[in-house]
């Protein structure tokens, strides 16, 4: 995810305390964090992605990737 500038500590703890988030990092780089999470679906990650994750205030953009098991 990318964060306005000084607010990356802040986001990080907003994303930290949503319900299916594993871990949280802070980056260096292109991107200012990153954030695992564990959902049953991709429906759920869909509503968890727009009703959550991207209206936290200090939010500007997000990259979801998505693994699978082989």
């Amino acid at each position: 995810m990318s964060t306005v500038p000084g607010k990356e500590v802040e986001v990080m703890k907003a994303i930290s305390s949503i319900k299916g988030v594993s871990e949280t990092h802070l980056l260096f780089g292109e991107y200012d964090l990153i954030a695992k999470v564990e959902v049953e679906d991709q429906e759920a990650l869909t509503r968890m992605i727009i009703a959550e994750l991207r209206k936290i205030d200090g939010v500007i953009d997000s990259k979801t990737l998505t693994g699978v098991k082989l």
